[in-house]
């Protein structure tokens, strides 16, 4: 039979570079109250931090940190997120923070804790996930 072979594929954990790689771009840009989106889906978390007219200053995902197939979207992934994206605040002078929470993924809550955490203030937490009402008309069923 011989022996067992263990193959590990690249990108499947996290990455201490990429997170330096991430904080050595951050923004210069000196903003005191921002609104972080956070959109949790079922493969994948995506941050974004913005000041208060829209403009991007800063985003991550956990693609970005290296983290890849189905750990993109654990808690744990979305909480290294947070921490990147609230270092980036501090830097960027950010006291004060809205959160607009979209999507149904596992990472939503440990993506708020985990950037609170940094010493952020934050003042309100909005779920803008989208909703249909009712949708579109669904496929006649099928003759055979």
């Amino acid at each position: 039979m011989g022996k067992k072979r263990i193959v590990k594929k690249s990108g499947e954990g996290f990455n201490a570079e990429l997170k330096q790689r991430a904080l050595s771009r951050a923004s210069k840009k000196k903003i005191s109250h921002g609104v972080l989106y956070i959109e949790a889906t079922y493969n994948n978390t995506k941050l974004t931090l913005t000041d208060t007219e829209g403009r991007v200053a800063s985003w991550s995902s956990s693609g970005a940190l290296g983290f890849g197939g189905a750990k993109k979207a654990t808690p744990f992934a979305a909480a290294k997120i947070g921490e990147v994206i609230g270092e980036k605040a501090i830097i960027m002078g950010m006291k004060e923070a809205d959160i607009v929470v979209r999507g149904v993924g596992s990472g939503r809550e440990s993506a708020i804790r985990s950037f609170s955490s940094k010493g952020i203030n934050i003042l309100s937490i909005r779920d803008m996930t989208p909703v249909p009402h009712n949708g579109p008309k669904p496929k006649k069923p099928r003759r055979v």
